[in-house]
């Protein structure tokens, strides 16, 4: 049913009538006996009542028939007027799933059923109230639509009978809900979402919920008391069709509805669809309140199997690539999709008493209807869920706390694979075996061919770049542009090669460059990432390209957004990564200069095959962390470098740059030389006026990084204290060294197995993962 465009108001109307017209909030009195039926192609007599209290004059609650012109889809509907010709609020409708038709009836049946009929006498709703002695109905002046009977008394009222809007006053009880429109285009009921309040085991009284006095009310809970804004004009709350639960306020100075408050406040990919049909949302750290939404990305599954509706708008969500078909099931398969959950506890799905994954896919294949599988195994209780549909957009689990929880989407097996030609079913047959060896790498990873990447990338023509593990090239996959790393020394192992693509693959954060997909054909190893248009930090902080100086602003975000990217992979995850290699060159920055950490994992990627021993030490001269000289190596290794790199953007220079005096060749030892003496002002990049009117502010972030570069890593802060400490949560800590060089807190063997201890083993620097 579409939203009405240009409404018609088509009210309860007769020249007799069993109705009051406004019934104030108390029984109703009685009312002269007038006619019974009410048709919906007439528009005398409004069943009106003016919303009394400050800032409300010009709002009623009215009755009626609603529909758009013309009117081939009708309500029977509550909503508000604000009498300026606005369209109207609607906050309860009989009829939204069945619409009725041009000169439909509303009517009282002799027995005092209120019936709601089309022109051919074909019932569309009724109040199921015959035999109770109703002699009419009546709105309230707060929006309660009652049916009353001969004693007064409500017999039927709309307030018990909640669709997706709550009135002050109204009480949502156990075992009402609230279920939102199906989109904001179609006045249908949605069959995945509702609200609704529930009694534990723990409490021992009804629960309820009531919008009162500018308050979400719970009975024996101020949690929500003290949550909503004050009322100063008439609000109701909604549960809409994207998943929030929204105040909504009259404001009287501008004559219009608008947003006191967003009730749940949740992450942003809590919102049940974000990323439309099939999409996976990945956000970090954003709520709606307060907070940029903007790099809140939405991506399909597995794109063998799965496509983008809209690859400008990923939040349209995604489509299998090729319609399932009950009339093929023999070629529907499941794909796996690790570490992303589905709403299932909000779904429309069908608990089975299931034990084991596989008699849960077996369950799904077999049943055409099934569009997914979701087996969880929590506190050894299993629970198999299986969705017809796959409205709600799914959501990547925390993946370094991994859930024994496993969704599995219904797509369609190319029946190539069946061919009865022998040269085909051979080459079937390895591609089979070869891909079984990715069966469990993460879902929205995509295997490509050598082929497919050398074309993308124009045989390879646009290099963006190299390090110490290979070359980076332009290149381009259908409308998206990525950067195409190409591996050197790819002698190693490929399984050993999948497991490093799995654990980068499974990591998922705003401020991390995304792995889009892989290549491991013959002697071939490439890695396919998100394309960052702004390159990387060192071209923007050392002016190379005559780049114009970044304002404080900016350099702050950069400086955030790499701390909070360390702080995932050290803090948040079951097992702690450490990049090893943190400098400008690996921080990449997007067309609105927010950063991201590239290459993590690369290092020990490449050398996992050589022994148990690292044969050389890793990082790059000048972000390296004194510890290096000696095997206890831990994630404070990164907040070194972390350091290193603040005092870099900060200052506009290289760390050692031979083109400077003699003195003044290494910024960190400057850096010392300056906080002695209290002079930290002199290292603020002189290229840039506008940071020393943030003078003040640039000097405790060049305090957070001498913390950062103590030479002792037990007085380092974590990288999670660094992001507090730049959200302004703390403060830098007071006693900070100056000595950034000094090995001795390092060094705990004896000076003779120095040069023994300059290869770490390679457990204790990949066990992190």
């Amino acid at each position: 049913m579409a939203l009405p465009g240009r409404l018609l108001l088509l009210f309860l109307t007769a020249a007799h009538a069993a109705l009051q017209t406004c019934g104030g909030n108390q029984t109703p009195g009685p009312v002269a006996n007038v006619s019974r039926v009410w048709s919906s192609n007439t528009s005398r007599d409004v069943l009106l009542c003016s919303v009394p209290g400050n800032g409300n004059e010009k709002l009623s609650f009215a009755a009626g028939f609603y529909c758009s012109s013309p009117c081939d889809a009708i309500l029977f509907a509550v909503y508000i007027t604000s009498g300026s010709g606005d369209i109207p609020v609607v906050v309860w409708s009989a009829n939204r799933d069945l619409a009725a038709h041009q000169n439909a009836t509303l009517s009282f049946t002799a027995s005092g059923d209120l019936v709601l009929a089309n022109a051919d006498g074909s019932v569309v709703w009724s109040t199921g109230t015959s035999g109770q002695f109703v002699i009419g109905m009546t709105i309230t002046n707060s929006g309660n639509l009652v049916l009353f009977n001969d004693a007064y008394m409500p017999v039927w009222q709309s307030f018990e009978n909640p669709t997706d809007s709550l009135l002050p006053g109204q009480m949502l009880a156990e075992g009402m809900m609230l279920r939102p429109n199906s989109s904001a285009t179609n006045w249908t009921t949605s069959r995945q979402l509702y609200f609704t309040v529930r009694i534990t085991q723990y409490q021992y009284k009804p629960t309820f919920v009531t919008l009162v006095n500018g308050s979400l009310s719970i009975p024996g809970s101020d949690q929500l008391e003290t949550k909503l804004p004050p009322a100063h004009s008439l609000q109701y709350l909604r549960f809409e069709s994207d998943g929030h639960l929204r105040l909504y306020e009259w404001e009287e100075f501008k004559q219009r509805w608008v947003i006191a408050k967003d009730i749940f406040e949740l992450n942003y990919c809590q919102y049940p669809t974000v990323c439309g049909e099939y999409g996976i949302c990945l956000s970090e750290g954003c709520s709606t309140e307060g907070m940029d939404c903007s790099t809140t990305e939405c991506s399909c599954p597995n794109t063998t199997y799965f496509k983008p509706i809209d690859n400008m708008r990923p939040t349209l969500g995604c489509a299998v690539e090729t319609e399932i078909s009950c009339q093929a099931m023999q070629d529907h398969q499941l794909v796996a999709i690790p570490n992303v959950t589905y709403f299932h506890l909000w779904g429309d799905s069908r608990g089975a008493p299931m034990t084991d994954e596989e008699s849960c896919k077996k369950d799904c294949l077999s049943n055409c209807s099934c569009k997914a599988a979701l087996f969880i195994l929590y506190l050894n209780q299993t629970q198999a869920l299986l969705y017809p549909d796959l409205s709600l957009s799914m959501s990547y689990l925390n993946t370094c706390y991994l859930l024994p929880e496993v969704l599995s989407l219904k797509a369609y097996l190319d029946p190539g694979y069946y061919s009865k030609d022998r040269s085909t079913l051979k080459r079937c047959n390895r591609q089979r075996a070869d891909e079984s060896d990715f069966a469990d790498l993460p879902g929205t990873i995509t295997r490509f061919t050598f082929k497919m990447l050398k074309a993308a990338t124009n045989d390879f023509s646009s290099k963006l770049g190299e390090g110490g593990f290979g070359s980076v090239f332009l290149g381009k996959l259908g409308n998206e542009m990525v950067a195409v790393k190409l591996l050197d020394r790819a002698g190693q192992g490929k399984k050993d090669f999948l497991a490093e693509v799995q654990t980068i693959g499974n990591i998922h954060h705003i401020n991390l460059v995304k792995l889009i997909g892989f290549c491991v054909e013959r002697s071939h190893r490439l890695l396919v990432y998100e394309y960052m248009p702004r390159g990387s930090l060192d071209k923007w902080i050392y002016y190379l390209h005559s780049n114009a100086p970044l304002d404080w602003g900016t350099r702050k975000r950069i400086i955030t957004n790499v701390a909070r990217g360390l702080s995932y992979l050290h803090d948040e995850c079951r097992q702690r990564i450490v990049h090893l290699d943190i400098k400008p060159h690996n921080i990449l920055l997007d067309d609105s200069f927010n950063a991201k950490v590239a290459d993590f994992g690369l290092s020990k990627l490449i050398e996992r095959e050589i022994s148990k021993v690292v044969t050389r030490m890793k990082g790059t001269p000048g972000y390296m962390a004194p510890e290096w000289l000696t095997s206890q190596i831990t994630e404070k290794v990164d907040v070194y470098s972390f350091g290193v790199v603040v005092m870099e953007i900060i200052s506009g220079r290289k760390n050692i740059d031979y083109s400077q005096s003699e003195e003044n060749v290494q910024l960190i030892t400057l850096l010392q030389e300056k906080a002695k003496k209290g002079q930290l002002e002199d290292l603020v990049d002189k290229n840039s006026d506008e940071m020393h009117l943030h003078k003040e502010e640039v000097i405790e972030v060049m305090k957070l990084a001498m913390w950062c570069l103590q030479s002792d890593s037990s007085r380092r802060p974590s990288m999670s204290v660094v992001v507090k400490t730049m959200e302004g949560e703390r403060a830098v800590d007071d006693n900070l060294g100056y000595n950034f060089f000094d090995l001795s807190p390092a060094i705990s063997v004896p000076v003779e197995q120095l040069n023994s201890s300059l290869h770490p083993e390679a457990s204790i620097l990949s066990a992190p993962r």
